[in-house]
């Protein structure tokens, strides 16, 4: 046994032992070793502070921390329309994280994380052992919370041999840096509203919408578990694409919040056994409500953004800046907006392929072909120098496909070609509601699914048809005309017009018509009469003044509707009739607020010019006249077939073939446009009983004021009126809408051209459908008709005619071009009776100094 007792002997072995050789360079070798790695991480920490590898967030940049957070569309009763992001984020508070939420991601992800100062020295240990010296990537870095934020900020980069140690030591300094800046609560907050989940969503909230379709404060315990549980793996631990592993990861979630003590033994066992409930909701760009409406508004808040800085003298990007922007969308509205769309034009479609079973609607199959060479997997084979033989065989091959159905999308074994076709032959349609007296667009539906049809019908320029005549009506009345005046319904052939004959869709002739009987029966021979008495540039001004953008081509058939116009244009021309004569400019915005809610745009607050296009007076008699063809004429399956009862004005339109049918209906509140036809002009009905405004278009429009007027929270329309035509007017509108002759209008004989075995019945001698009937009890606008010419009427309704309200024959014109004098002649005598009638109006209307 060694003696210790003696110091010195002890000493002097210790010495002899340190002496010797091998000892003695091992130690040095050891403490040379060890003082070369603190100089090695030193040297390390400083090349990373000093941003060798790429500079580090200060803490000012910390105290600022930007994030790309989505930008949200708002309807006007609050509800969440979608979203504009590049990363879709919506930053919330943490007192909108639910409590199991944050109880989930501590217990799983960081146990000590209200202990540590953002780095915990245990998982530093584990780091530099397993996955540094070891080199087991596979044992994960046990990250803290503050730490995986830093991550979460700021992404790693590849720095080759080192990029672990770079980037851990990285985010350990970010971290340290962050828990200095910021108390655990707003570090937990940061995190939840940056962290990455599945299907490309980003935060707490989009992740508690996206799985469950609920704000992220009212997830259950275990629904929070199950989106903790995918930031592990997202894509392995996926919920709707791995239900099964996404399971076992949650009930480890579960397990970790029992061992943290926050949920009981039974609690855990219980909650493992339930199966992930998901109730998944997608809010991209092709789906959701308002699909059309974001895409519109998507390029104008582009453009304002552009040019609206922030307090950093930078621009605003919709993508990444989280505005919320407010519109004048009602949702409810939007909804059956939508429903109406899909209601009618899957019975409509069912009737289109019936109408054309084993036949081709397109007609020759070039139009499919050329179809198929402007397709985008045309053009890539063509890119890759496929033959036109592989092009065409690939073109007939059966493929698996997903498909647009009225049913939703279904899975089909279908060839590129015979897709091509079905979608060709399928009816699209445009549909936008208004409220007349402010502007503001209610709802707004450009198509079917925004998804698979991307052409917005609600700005495209289709023939608008008859929904044009009451343009030239209420132009007739600004030029002096009253309703009361009678306009010779006859065969024409307008010979200065290439020979010209515009012909009435019941091909009957005769009689004459006031305004009400001519926009009853939409009789073309009247509106093109009244047209060519006014004249075609006194008609296109008047249309610019109501509203009409689109350039006009300046030739009597635009009184027939053959201009190409867009249903947001004729949706605001009916709603200037609609608000007595004014016109409104169109809110889609009422404001705009940064991410904080602070108000950048106040739409609502903006001063909007109101115009006074056309007078009062003579817009209330529009609406009446408007009114009878709903009552009376070729609206009125609004009154028997939907039963309504509600004050209704509106046109129905037809374009030449069918290929464009039109129905624009107003309330005293509310104003909405239908368009329905094919996305080429040839996909058509081939009959009037199908083509016509009625059946294609006016259904949608009756499907809508259907739900409207059934949601309690709407039933204000159902009571709202139309102005009465004041009682000294009455005169000048309540006549009879026919009659044979017109004494005053042909003296005391019949015109050359009269036969009386031609004359029609009447105003209700219209073609409808077999079953189209009126309905007794309806409102009536009373329908009067004098077939044996102006005689004692015992009805309230003055029949008899009145001062200035004869309409003149014009002198036939030569065949020829007229000759300059005989024009300037024709534009005197036109002035002169344009200066009688505005004198007539004024005495009418009280408006004469004298």
């Amino acid at each position: 046994m060694t003696d210790y007792s003696d110091n010195s002997s002890f000493a002097d072995q210790a010495r002899e032992f340190f002496n010797k050789k091998p000892v003695k360079y091992t130690l040095i070798a050891l403490f040379s070793l060890i003082f070369i790695g603190l100089v090695f991480l030193i040297g390390f920490y400083l090349a990373i502070t000093n941003g060798y590898y790429g500079p580090l967030p200060d803490k000012q940049e910390l105290k600022n921390i930007k994030t790309s957070v989505a930008s949200e569309v708002y309807s006007s009763d609050g509800v969440l329309l979608g979203r504009y992001y590049l990363e879709n984020r919506t930053t919330i508070g943490f007192d909108q994280i639910g409590e199991h939420t944050v109880n989930a991601l501590v217990a799983t992800e960081d146990a000590r994380f209200y202990k540590h100062g953002g780095v915990d020295i245990m998982s530093l240990f584990r780091v530099l052992v397993k996955t540094i010296i070891w080199g087991d990537d596979s044992s994960g870095g046990g990250s803290t919370i503050s730490q995986q934020l830093a991550k979460n900020l700021y992404p790693r980069q590849n720095h080759g041999r080192l990029t672990m140690p770079v980037n851990k030591l990285r985010e350990m300094i970010t971290a340290g840096k962050l828990e200095d800046i910021y108390n655990k609560e707003e570090i937990l907050n940061l995190y939840l509203n940056t962290v990455p989940f599945s299907d490309n969503t980003y935060g707490v909230q989009v992740a508690s919408k996206r799985f469950f379709n609920k704000d992220a404060d009212e997830l259950k315990v275990e629904e929070a578990a199950t989106l903790i549980g995918m930031l592990k793996a997202t894509g392995i631990y996926n919920p709707r694409t791995n239900p099964d592993k996404a399971k076992i990861r949650r009930n480890t979630v579960l397990d970790q919040m029992r061992k943290a003590k926050l949920l009981t033994q039974t609690q855990t066992d219980s909650l493992m056994k339930t199966e992930i409930k998901l109730d998944y909701f997608i809010d991209n760009s092709n789906v959701g409500i308002a699909t059309y409406l974001r895409e519109h508004l998507r390029h104008e808040l582009k453009e304002w953004a552009a040019n609206k800085k922030k307090p950093d003298g930078t621009p605003y990007n919709i993508y990444t800046d989280g505005l919320k922007i407010h519109t004048t969308i009602d949702s409810r509205m939007q909804q059956y907006a939508e429903e109406a769309v899909n209601v009618h034009l899957k019975l409509l479609q069912s009737d289109f392929d019936k109408h054309w079973a084993g036949q081709k609607p397109w007609g020759d199959d070039s139009v499919i072909n050329q179809a198929m060479q402007n397709s985008p997997r045309y053009k890539y084979l063509k890119s890759k120098n496929v033959s036109s033989a592989k092009i065409k065989q690939i073109f007939n091959t059966k493929i698996p496909m997903t498909i647009f159905t009225h049913e939703g999308e279904k899975e089909k074994k279908m060839s590129p070609m015979d897709s091509i076709k079905y979608y060709y032959a399928l009816l699209n349609a445009g549909f936008l509601v208004k409220d007349p007296a402010n502007g503001h667009i209610m709802a707004w539906v450009g198509g079917p699914d925004f998804k698979y049809f991307k052409y917005d019908h609600v700005k495209s320029k289709r023939q608008v048809g008859s929904t044009f005549k009451p343009i030239v009506y209420s132009a007739a009345m600004e030029d002096g005309f009253v309703p009361c005046d009678y306009t010779i319904n006859q065969l024409k052939t307008y010979t200065d017009y290439d020979n010209w004959t515009p012909r009435n869709s019941d091909s009957k002739y005769g009689g004459f018509y006031s305004m009400r009987g001519g926009l009853m029966k939409s009789m073309n021979t009247v509106t093109v009469a009244l047209l060519m008495e006014i004249g075609v540039e006194e008609v296109i001004d008047f249309a610019e003044r109501m509203g009409i953008e689109t350039p006009m081509p300046k030739y009597p058939p635009i009184a027939l509707g053959a201009a190409d116009l867009t249903l947001m244009e004729m949706v605001n021309v009916y709603g200037v009739f609609a608000n007595r004569g004014k016109k409104v400019p169109v809110k889609m915005i009422s404001r705009i607020e940064d991410s904080r809610g602070k108000v950048l745009e106040n739409y609502d607050k903006k001063f909007v010019k109101q115009s006074q296009v056309f007078p009062e007076e003579k817009a209330d008699m529009m609406v009446n006249l408007l009114e009878s063809v709903v009552d009376s004429g070729t609206a009125r399956r609004l009154r028997w077939r939907y039963k309504f009862d509600f004050d209704i004005a509106g046109k129905t339109g037809t374009t030449q073939n069918h290929a464009d049918g039109w129905f624009i209906g107003f309330t005293p509140k509310l104003v909405g446009g239908v368009w329905v036809g094919g996305d080429d002009r040839r996909i058509r009905f081939r009959d009037i009983r199908y083509g016509q405004g009625a059946n294609m278009a006016l259904p949608i429009w009756a499907e809508f004021m259907k739900r409207v007027m059934a949601d309690k929270n709407f039933k204000h329309y159902a009571k709202a009126e139309f102005t009465e035509v004041a009682d000294d007017l009455r005169e000048y509108i309540d006549c009879p809408s026919y009659r044979a002759y017109v004494a005053d209008y042909i003296g005391k004989d019949k015109p050359s051209e009269f036969d009386e075995t031609d004359v029609p019945l009447g105003p209700d001698d219209i073609v409808y459908e077999d079953d189209e009937k009126p309905v007794k009890g309806t409102k009536k606008v009373p329908v009067l008709t004098d077939t044996d010419g102006p005689k004692k009427n015992n009805s309230k309704v003055n029949t008899k005619p009145k001062k200035n309200s004869k309409v003149k024959t014009r002198p036939k014109k030569n065949t020829k071009k007229s000759n300059s004098k005989v024009n300037k002649d024709r534009a005197e005598k036109k002035g002169d009776k344009k200066k009688k009638r505005k004198k007539f109006w004024d005495k009418v209307l009280g408006r004469d100094k004298n």
